[in-house]
């Protein structure tokens, strides 16, 4: 059953503590600079603690910024060596990749703490890597997604499982682009 759907419409809309967790997303040397900023907008959106990122790759094309949102400046981006570095012990680790024997994302209960490392769109988390992991998820989809689509649908099914969010038009007026101002006919 859908959390949301249990919460009665006319209630107020408040995001839950979102602190009762700790939430990091891990890159493994993302191809773009595109993607880096959409996984950046994801995180803002979703509440994410901070960013890291392995290999060199977004570091040569950060100058095609798309931080439409100025994420960077409420949570961290950072470059690190190897992911799992300075992971504390309490964070679990959780790889969002197509593997062959890997958890589908509904059937996927997170965890409080976690560090979900990603693959980039033209390779795979490594085998290391996932030998490491707490988990190993997929989301079941025809074909691949993109990397920012992968976060975004990972967030979202956190988000919701978690119950991070209760309905009202509080969330859209607060969350909406200022350009728009339309509503449901009554």
């Amino acid at each position: 059953m859908d959390p949301l759907s249990q919460v009665p419409s006319n209630q107020p809309l408040t995001k839950t503590a979102h602190h009762d967790g700790h939430v990091t997303i891990g890159l493994t040397n993302p191809k773009s600079a595109t993607n880096v900023g959409a996984v950046m907008r994801a995180a803002g959106c979703f509440a994410v603690d901070k960013v890291i990122y392995s290999g060199e790759r977004y570091d040569r094309t950060m100058k095609l910024n798309t931080d439409t949102k100025k994420i960077r400046s409420k949570i961290p981006l950072s470059q690190q060596d190897c992911l799992l570095m300075g992971k504390p012990e309490d964070v679990k680790v959780i790889c969002v990749d197509l593997v062959v024997g890997a958890t589908p994302l509904p059937e996927f209960e997170h965890p409080t703490r976690a560090l979900y490392v990603f693959g980039p769109e033209d390779g795979t988390i490594s085998q290391q890597v996932i030998d490491q992991a707490d988990a190993v998820v997929y989301i079941p989809t025809h074909g691949c997604l993109n990397l920012a689509a992968s976060v975004n649908v990972l967030l979202y099914d956190r988000s919701i499982k978690r119950q991070q969010f209760s309905p009202s038009d509080t969330l859209i007026k607060t969350s909406r682009d200022k350009n728009n101002r339309v509503k449901v006919k009554a």
